[in-house]
């Protein structure tokens, strides 16, 4: 098996990020619920991991995977990638991870590591949450019996602790908005987009949520602060959508716990990180073949592992993997991806005859961009010359020009044409 981590991909993904189309996750939660296992289990990068609370001091910044099906096979083509992986017919396409600090009761208020937490989630288009699945961690993140504390709650405290964080930015000035807004006939959604900008919060979030709230856009000086509230309530879920990572579901009081966590309005991935973390480990010491994101793995050669080694790989394959269908953790990733943030993954090539770069490098590229990218901001994000000199692209399957404001699907394969390459 391939090699999944190699210093070429973290400089091509260095570069990838500097792109503007780039989305950072954030993998956020309570302390000691498994968020930095998870992060060490997406990205192999070597983080401390212990079972107290406050583990993860300063954030860690790294590289994971989105998993989808690699062309090559439909296109009858041998891929050379250069920005991403191909490995068992699969395109791994590097993505931005950051571990948070764990947050606490109060941390808007600054209570445990909240300033931390609140400054890092400022830049996250979009966050993973690892809850304790098991309920054996209290809302401190302490350790308790298991099945003490209801995993609930701290799906609940987080949204409200990043809801009085957002409030506490425009409170203070909220009568000045409603003025400025009422009297001078500002625009409501972009005094609020003035205030809230370093959040990553856009103006059409904003607009969405005044809509779905259904408030008078006109007259702010009449909402109460349920209103108010009710407003950044749905902001927070349009600007930092959510996913629920249900981890160590491999615990017997995690079972009926997950029930419940799967009636709430959320994606709810059921998660034992540290499998994952176990397996990939296995993986880069050839000790085992898997891909992130399967349902089972091979072992290479049983007399480089001890019985202790087969023992706990044959627990993680009946307990998780033949339950769960996978451990978790690259499936917790491309729903983020694809559903929270509605990627789509296009692949550029210049000779379309042979779906090649200039290098003959074939199917080399794999970008993911937002759904309903046209084909001309498509060539903005691979270079601005490109896209200053943007005359069409062209479509390697129907064979067909596509104009400057065809939106692209997702697997497109395309050639863009410029007055430069023309000439």
């Amino acid at each position: 098996m391939d090699k999944i981590y190699s210093s070429n991909i973290r400089i091509s993904c260095d570069l990838l990020m500097q792109k503007s189309y780039s989305r950072l996750l954030g993998i956020v939660g309570k302390p000691n619920t498994g968020k930095s296992t998870f992060f060490s289990a997406a990205t192999l990068a070597l983080v401390e991991i212990a079972n107290y609370p406050f583990t993860t001091i300063k954030s860690n910044h790294g590289i994971g995977y989105v998993k989808t099906r690699c062309l090559h096979n439909e296109f009858k083509v041998n891929d050379s990638p250069k920005n991403s992986l191909c490995i068992n017919n699969f395109r791994l396409i590097p993505v931005n991870l950051i571990d948070i600090a764990g947050i606490v009761p109060g941390a808007w208020e600054g209570k445990g590591l909240g300033n931390k937490f609140l400054d890092e989630i400022r830049r996250a288009d979009a966050l993973i949450h690892v809850v304790d699945i098991s309920g054996c961690t209290d809302l401190e993140g302490r350790t308790c019996k298991p099945g003490e504390h209801d995993p609930i709650d701290d799906v609940i405290f987080l949204e409200k602790e990043i809801n009085f964080w957002i409030l506490s930015l425009i409170k203070k000035d909220w009568p000045k908005i409603c003025r400025i807004s009422e009297i001078e006939s500002k625009d409501l959604c972009s005094l609020l987009e003035d205030r809230l900008s370093g959040l990553a919060i856009k103006r059409n979030h904003i607009y969405q949520a005044i809509s779905s709230t259904r408030l008078n856009l006109k007259k702010p000086t009449n909402w109460t602060q349920n209103d108010l509230f009710d407003l950044i309530d749905a902001i927070r879920r349009l600007s930092k959508p959510l996913i629920i990572v249900a981890n160590k579901i491999d615990l017997p009081t995690s079972k009926n716990n997950l029930e419940k966590l799967l009636k709430l309005n959320y994606i709810v991935i059921p998660c034992s990180c540290e499998a994952e973390l176990a397996l990939r480990r296995a993986a880069e010491k050839k000790l085992i073949e898997y891909t992130p994101g399967n349902s089972d793995f091979k072992v290479i050669d049983k007399k480089k592992l001890t019985n202790n080694q087969i023992s706990a790989l044959e627990i993680i394959r009946k307990e998780v993997l033949i339950k769960y269908k996978s451990t978790g953790v690259q499936e917790a990733i491309n729903k983020a991806y694809f559903k929270l943030l509605n990627m789509i993954t296009v692949y550029p090539v210049e000779d379309l005859e042979h779906l090649s770069d200039h290098d003959g490098r074939i199917l080399p590229d794999a970008y993911l961009v937002p759904c309903g990218t046209t084909a001309k901001q498509f060539a903005y994000i691979i270079h601005t010359e490109l896209g200053d000199n943007f005359i069409y692209a062209m479509d390697a399957r129907k064979k067909r020009r596509m104009g400057e404001d065809t939106k692209l699907n997702d697997n497109d394969v395309i050639s863009i044409i410029s007055a430069k390459k023309r000439g």
